[in-house]
């Protein structure tokens, strides 16, 4: 896949240039609403982490692909469809509230791994908690059972420089402790790989664009 590749490449020269291990840096391969032969195409390239931000079409291609595949969700996340998600995904990124990760704490039946979403533009329309808001938030999931937090996720404004939204994430999972940081997509990856980030969630620079739902 000259997508996938090209991504690749990028990701080793932006690691580079942060004087960074290229394998410290998760390729998440963000494939929503893609056909299920465009991921075929990518396992076969060698590439077998995925990131959905639907529940149902995360199961649908989980069940699809069968193992050695592994699945992160990165959409937003209802209570009532954490049950598609939960022990299917190796990470939930998008934890942003205490009524959602208590239900990922029930369904859960083993340590599910999960990751706070922080609204570092502080955008009303965005879901994460706020940043001064963290740390409480931390103290409760960490008190919940089968939950593993092990670090934070943002999505910064569209419309604005991402690195300070990104440096203001790294700085906040080192006072809290977290090693893990989602951020970058395909316009900002090479942004967030010098800023720290440990897994960055990329699609169309991968796939192409998306079709329509």
């Amino acid at each position: 896949m000259e997508g996938l590749n090209r991504v690749r490449e990028r990701i080793a020269a932006a690691a580079a240039k942060a004087g960074r291990d290229v394998r410290q840096i998760k390729l998440i391969a963000v494939s929503k609403l893609q056909p299920l032969e465009k991921l075929r195409e990518a396992v076969a390239a060698g590439h077998t982490v995925f990131g959905e931000n639907y529940a149902q079409e995360l199961r649908e291609k989980a069940e699809a692909l069968g193992p050695g595949v592994e699945w992160h969700f990165i959409g937003a996340l209802q209570s009532n469809k954490a049950r598609l998600v939960v022990g299917r995904a190796a990470v939930i990124h998008t934890c942003d509230r205490l009524s959602l990760a208590r239900e990922i704490s029930k369904r859960a039946t083993a340590p599910q791994r999960v990751l706070l979403e922080v609204n570092v533009g502080r955008e009303p329309q965005k879901a994460g908690v706020l940043p001064e808001d963290a740390p409480a938030l931390l103290e409760q999931v960490r008190a919940l059972p089968n939950l593993a937090c092990e670090g934070l996720m943002c999505i910064p404004p569209a419309d604005q420089d991402p690195r300070p939204h990104f440096r203001a994430l790294r700085e906040l999972a080192e006072r809290l402790q977290l090693r893990e940081l989602s951020m970058g997509m395909s316009t900002d990856f090479e942004a967030a790989i010098e800023e720290g980030a440990t897994m960055v969630r990329v699609g169309t620079a991968i796939f192409g664009e998306r079709p329509r739902k």
